[in-house]
């Protein structure tokens, strides 16, 4: 069994998922129902917050790619100054879905989550790194895994469609995660269905404790499902969100529960060394 697997945090942690309906392309609105929702969470005691997938610009992928400078985001950003403001005064940590520019010879677009820790500092972003189709016109998928360290829990993210291959969360379960925490966009036509598929599984499977964070409403010209949820690490619904309204939902991740599942569900122990060897690589960011 992989050291990093055996490696358990030792106090609970509260953790909350976002539900919210972006206003299309307005970001300065957007960053402000940012900063009201993560009090929100900060009032139930969470530690860490997590949006949906391109929440600041609403998902609208061609006002993002006509106008790239205007609707994504790169490190320097000043509009971002609400949030780290509100992390600074909460103590809380923020995970929010945005487009971002890489700037170099030639500018390049990634679906990204931007990661704010409790001292309103911007780390690193996370890249999305399973692209649906019609994302590969726009955007570059990321090459890395992104793991944060908060009060001993080692978080994996995900955006949206990287949950629907299960390599992607086995890799990060390999890599030690503890929970994976994932912003989306699912649909009111397949994505309620698809989620009910395939976050429990992922749970399951890699004996994870899972976040899903969506949108409700409409949001580049798709009607999405809502029904953000966490799930245990035995594929249980701990919270569920409504359908169709906004709000926040939280849970607390129990280090007695993720011990006595992953030894009476022993899939990560039991898991070929090869594969172990050959996961692919996380980049670790600490959030205290």
């Amino acid at each position: 069994m992989n050291n990093k697997q055996a490696s358990l945090p030792q106090a609970p942690l509260r953790i909350a998922a976002a539900q919210a309906q972006p206003v299309s392309g307005d970001v300065t609105a957007n960053i402000a129902r940012t900063v009201e929702l993560t009090g929100v969470a900060a009032d139930h005691g969470a530690k860490l917050v997590v949006f949906p997938e391109k929440f600041l610009s609403g998902y609208e992928p061609d006002l993002i790619a006509g106008d790239p400078a205007k609707y994504a985001f790169d490190e320097h950003d000043a509009r971002l100054e609400p949030i780290r403001e509100v992390c600074r005064e909460r103590g809380i940590a923020v995970v929010v879905g945005a487009a971002t520019r890489c700037i170099g010879s030639v500018d390049a677009l990634h679906i990204s989550s931007l990661i704010f820790n409790h001292s309103g500092e911007l780390i690193e972003p996370y890249h999305k790194q399973h692209l649906y189709s019609s994302e590969t016109k726009t955007y570059r998928p990321g090459t890395q895994g992104c793991m944060l360290e908060i009060d001993g829990w080692r978080l994996a993210l995900g955006v949206c469609y990287d949950s629907g291959f299960p390599e992607h969360a086995r890799n990060a379960a390999v890599n030690g995660a503890h929970a994976y925490l994932v912003s989306a966009l699912f649909s009111v036509k397949t994505g309620y269905h698809q989620s009910r598929i395939w976050f429990p599984a992922r749970a399951f499977d890699n004996t994870l404790y899972v976040l899903l964070s969506n949108h409700v409403g409409i949001t580049g010209g798709w009607e999405t499902c809502g029904a953000s949820a966490i799930w245990g690490p035995y594929g249980n619904v701990l919270k569920e969100a409504s359908r169709d309204r906004e709000e926040v939902i939280t849970a607390l991740l129990d280090p007695a529960v993720l011990a006595d599942v992953r030894e009476r569900e022993t899939v990560l122990a039991d898991f070929k060394a090869h594969a172990v060897e050959t996961a692919s690589e996380y980049v670790v960011r600490r959030l205290d």
